[in-house]
């Protein structure tokens, strides 16, 4: 079939943070702190239901005293500014949507965090949030969601990230060409150029 799609990951893949702060992990520590025990859900709980910090903790029957919650919420604004661009990223996504393919991005992650990726990539053609459809990698759920999303059957797309689980393996069971990136040489490409490149010179094979 010929690559009407890429999926890219977010984090790790297209853009970085800057400066860490980790806010809502912060919240969960005060809550072991106050006595709840953490579950193995928690994680997962966050990424897929679009919660702020406030509702966070609320969700999780957290207290947080209001002047440490502003410090968080600062955090996080310090956060979500610190993101960046990968260059190579920049320039794959550039090159695909060039040549005609459409590009979406595929993430895990909280819900405050998208607008970071939409300011960076605002022009790609589709993105699917974890908290926003309900389900986290490597569920099919959030595959199936991206492709229909972009118009495409799974088999038209490829897909790639930093995660080998999430993001190759997962949408290869799904149907989809999954990707393993790793910038430091340990994968399928150590930069997304390489990558399109080898998604280009596909497309005119066929």
């Amino acid at each position: 079939m010929p690559v009407l799609a890429v999926i890219f990951d977010a984090f790790g893949t297209l853009v970085k943070i800057g400066v860490g702060t980790n806010p809502y992990r912060k919240i969960l520590k005060i809550g072991i702190e106050q006595g709840r025990r953490p579950k193995a859900s928690d994680a997962e709980d966050l990424l897929s239901m679009s919660m702020d910090l406030r509702q966070a903790a609320e969700y999780f029957g957290i207290t947080v005293e209001n002047r440490y919650m502003i410090r968080l919420e600062e955090g996080l604004h310090e956060e979500l500014a610190s993101i960046q661009a990968y260059s190579d990223g920049v320039a794959a996504v550039a090159a695909l949507q060039a040549a005609g393919v459409k590009v979406a991005v595929c993430s895990n992650l909280a819900q405050p965090y998208a607008s970071a990726i939409e300011r960076l990539y605002p022009h790609l053609d589709g993105y699917a949030y974890s908290f926003a459809i309900g389900a986290i990698k490597p569920s099919f759920k959030i595959y199936q969601h991206v492709t229909q999303l972009v118009g495409v059957l799974p088999g038209e797309s490829w897909m790639i990230g930093d995660s080998k689980r999430c993001d190759c393996d997962g949408p290869t069971e799904f149907g989809m060409h999954g990707a393993y990136l790793d910038r430091a040489g340990g994968g399928h490409f150590a930069s997304l150029q390489s990558f399109a490149a080898k998604i280009l010179k596909t497309r005119d094979q066929t």
